[in-house]
């Protein structure tokens, strides 16, 4: 009997649960750069994202309403078992610009033995994220990491009030800080 023939591909997207949809929007689509893109009219609240690219698909499906939460009415924060979600990005110092404009905690590592920078930032449900740039592609000087910003695996470094920023309960002008 012939075995049939199987691919595992890229990632297609993420779903994300959120309490505070208006936040979430605003940290991927002012902090990260991504754009709002259209969503199927599903019967809960909820947000797609997608890299601001000619043609992207949409990576980051935002769950919100009676959709996120747990069967007590509470919508669960962190990435749980999953460590982080890591995306193919470019421009690793606009990106640490950001994260220092906004008063973002944010980690740094050059991967040993291989041309590959990464950046850590927590999402406002924190779920931890990893930014991977090649060296190559950024053109710039390899970056000097400060020991207290060196990624440790282990490390939790989520500060939930730094994300409060984003909340509509927040912002008065709904602009960048």
């Amino acid at each position: 009997m012939r075995t049939p023939t199987m691919l595992f591909g890229k990632l297609f997207h993420t779903g994300l649960r959120t309490a505070d949809l208006g936040a979430s929007v605003r940290f991927y689509t002012e902090v990260l750069g991504m754009v709002q893109v259209a969503r199927p009219p599903f019967d809960f609240p909820g947000a797609w994202l997608a890299p601001a690219q000619p043609g992207a698909e949409a990576t980051v499906h935002l769950y919100a309403g009676q959709a996120a939460q747990e069967a007590d009415g509470s919508v669960q924060t962190g990435s749980g078992a999953i460590d982080h979600l890591s995306i193919v990005c470019s421009g690793y110092h606009a990106f640490r610009a950001q994260f220092e404009r906004y008063a973002l905690p944010y980690r740094e590592n050059l991967v040993p033995d291989t041309p590959l920078w990464q950046l850590f930032v927590y999402d406002p449900n924190g779920v931890q994220l990893e930014l991977t740039f090649h060296s190559a592609a950024e053109r710039t000087a390899t970056p000097v990491i400060p020991a207290e910003r060196l990624y440790q695996p282990r490390e939790r470094w989520f500060q939930p009030a730094a994300y409060r920023q984003f909340s509509d309960t927040s912002r008065s002008d709904h602009g960048r800080p």
